[in-house]
């Protein structure tokens, strides 16, 4: 059985079920939240007015589920996003146009980038500044555009070669019409591939910062953060480790989910 797009409803579903569960929760979440349910107290074991009971400070962990999940899910879709809105016209630049020095002068700063390690990047630059969650998302992009902009380049210009440009070049076609009406579509499955991977890896990045007190508070209302200030006592009060883990593990499965029922979709047609 097929959608009418072609899409196969099992995996469709399924991805768009799983991720549905941490994008409600990290878009909706605060409009539910609350204010402060009184004095703080540990409470490890559930009932008494908490749902999964509260961390190590007092904290109750629903209500930080609720609330921690913008910061994590807008800064990873955000720096995704830009990453892709750099890589696409520099990698598509470089794969169609005929001059050498133009194709070195976009691509060589790149390789300079690809050479520095993402996470030492991002540290060192969270040493001079501290950066929000704006500067968190500008940071992770820079670091996932050179390789992105690599993966561009590498699938546009097998398509670039292809007849059917020379065609268009000699038809008088635009840049635009030769770029995205054709290059552009020709990579789509290529693009779709690596953007859950990228996310993934955004997501692990962005995780990663918040988890070392880059671009969040030390007690911020974050699913990284909660990982990390409660991950010693797992034993203890499981529910503030193992919730906000699963959400961002939901979170990054069921894009991969969404992006392997699209690139289905495409290969069949």
């Amino acid at each position: 059985m097929k959608t009418l797009a072609g899409i196969r409803p099992g995996r469709f579903t399924l991805g768009l079920v799983i991720v549905a569960v941490p994008l409600a929760l990290a878009l909706l979440g605060p409009l539910f939240a609350g204010g402060s349910s009184g004095p703080r107290a540990p409470s490890f074991t559930l009932g008494g007015g908490h749902w999964l009971g509260t961390d190590f400070v007092g904290r109750d962990v629903w209500q930080q589920v609720l609330l921690g999940g913008q910061s994590v899910v807008l800064v990873a879709l955000a720096a995704t996003a830009l990453a892709y809105l750099v890589a696409l016209p520099l990698g598509l630049i470089s794969a169609l146009t005929h001059r050498t020095w133009l194709e070195e002068l976009l691509m060589r700063p790149v390789d300079v980038l690809l050479a520095v390690p993402s996470l030492l990047l991002i540290l060192l630059v969270a040493a001079v500044f501290s950066p929000g969650a704006v500067g968190l998302s500008l940071l992770v992009a820079l670091v996932n555009f050179p390789d992105a902009a690599r993966i561009v380049r590498a699938a546009a210009a097998e398509a670039a070669s292809r007849p059917a440009v020379e065609a268009l070049r000699m038809q008088g076609e635009t840049w635009w019409r030769m770029a995205v009406g054709y290059v552009g579509r020709s990579i789509a499955r290529t693009l779709a591939a690596d953007a859950g991977v990228r996310l993934t890896g955004v997501l692990y990045l962005v995780a990663t910062a918040a988890f070392l007190g880059v671009g969040v508070e030390p007690d911020a209302a974050d699913w990284a953060v909660m990982v990390d200030r409660n991950r010693t006592g797992l034993f203890v009060q499981p529910w503030a480790v193992v919730v906000p883990a699963l959400l961002i593990v939901a979170l990054t499965m069921g894009s991969n989910l969404l992006f392997d029922a699209v690139l289905q979709r495409r290969k069949r047609t």
